[in-house]
């Protein structure tokens, strides 16, 4: 008869947290939790998920509290012990940082520019608003389209471009920009920048979502930016050059701003320089099928909301919507925590498996069913 164990059972907290923190991949850790009662209630009373999601996003340090709007918990004074409502949200926190690393790693790429809100000056509104970027290429029909800034005299003026993402909660990987070639002017120069530099944030006050015609000479003071990319140069050329952030940023609030430092072309008929744009594209994991956000005014907190009516297509494949996907079944993807033992040096008694722990594991809810 084959004899199992719970190693967990036989060693310190400590060396526990130490294995189960070797697990890199949200997926895997999720899996660990259904190996068994035990295991699943000492991933969630460490708050072990919701750990290996801030560590590989940072940005979500700025996270208040979790909140399902479409669930009613019981209140405390029902269920007699405020420890009810302790481990409710415990386990509230672990299904929604488990989802929402996975989600971050896993949910389809796509274009997330919503809407144009402002440039820091345009030379001739509406024929060269910041909206034209939004559209691919720089040409409409025969019309040439882009945006430009207004001539300055000193080429180290900056001009700043600001949009709306498609979600207030998104992964952003990269920025794509193309300069505009005025093929239309002798010599058909191209204004580009000589380096650009990204920001990402929300605003101060909500805004609505319909966004009305883009804005000159839009005020810092009204967004707050809670990341700066490092500066990128940028080409004198035509193309749709791309910019990689270092890693993903999970932007918080869904605001981008553009900051297009020094200008490199001075125009021949005013000897003046400008900066001019003719397509911005943002690349990313848009997030909200699955999460919405509440913004706790200046201070950058905010509230993390799951939204339990999430279509299931919007789900990470490896994520299980049934836990009898992981009762009775090799534990495929999960990594040898065999090895992580003995690579520690852990010495484990050979004991068998408790048989509660199993009856337990074939009675778990479908709580962690996303």
């Amino acid at each position: 008869m084959e004899i199992r164990m719970d190693f967990l059972n036989c060693l310190d907290h400590d060396t526990s947290m130490k294995i189960l923190r070797c697990l890199e991949d949200p997926s895997d850790l999720v899996r660990a939790s259904y190996v068994s009662r035990s295991w699943r209630d000492f991933v969630i009373a460490n708050g072990l998920c919701k750990q290996l999601c801030l560590s590989m996003f940072p940005h979500l340090l700025r996270v208040d509290c979790v909140i399902e709007p479409s669930c009613v918990m019981e209140k405390a004074s029902e269920v007699g012990c405020s420890k009810f409502v302790e481990w409710e949200t415990l386990k509230r926190e672990h299904k929604a940082y488990a989802f929402l690393a996975q989600a971050c790693l896993s949910f389809p790429f796509d274009d997330c520019i919503k809407d144009a809100i402002s440039a820091s000056s345009t030379d001739n509104y509406p024929e060269e608003s910041i909206r034209n970027t939004l559209q691919k290429g720089d040409r409409v029909g025969r019309r040439p389209s882009y945006w430009s800034s207004k001539g300055q005299r000193k080429a180290a003026v900056p001009e700043t471009l600001v949009y709306k993402l498609v979600a207030d909660i998104c992964v952003i990987t990269e920025i794509n920009i193309q300069p505009f070639q005025a093929y239309f002017q002798q010599g058909s120069p191209i204004y580009s920048a000589e380096s650009v530099r990204f920001h990402l944030g929300h605003p101060k006050c909500p805004m609505d979502d319909t966004l009305g015609e883009p804005l000159d000479n839009c005020a810092d003071d009204k967004f707050i930016w809670t990341y700066s990319s490092p500066e990128f140069p940028m080409a004198q050329e035509r193309s749709l050059q791309n910019f990689k952030l270092p890693e993903p940023v999970v932007c918080i609030g869904g605001i981008l701003q553009i900051e297009l430092l020094r200008r490199v072309q001075r125009q021949e008929m005013d000897g003046l320089f400008y900066i001019c744009v003719a397509h911005v594209q943002v690349k990313g994991r848009p997030l909200s099928s699955a999460f919405g956000v509440e913004i706790l005014g200046p201070s950058g907190k905010f509230v993390l909301k799951t939204l339990s009516s999430a279509p299931r297509s919007s789900l990470p494949p490896s994520l299980p919507e049934d836990d009898a996907l992981y009762h009775g079944v090799p534990l495929q993807g999960l990594a040898d925590l065999e090895q992580v033992v003995n690579g520690l040096g852990v010495e484990v008694l050979d004991e068998d498996w408790n048989s509660e722990d199993d009856e337990a594991a074939d009675e778990m809810d479908d709580e962690l069913a996303f």
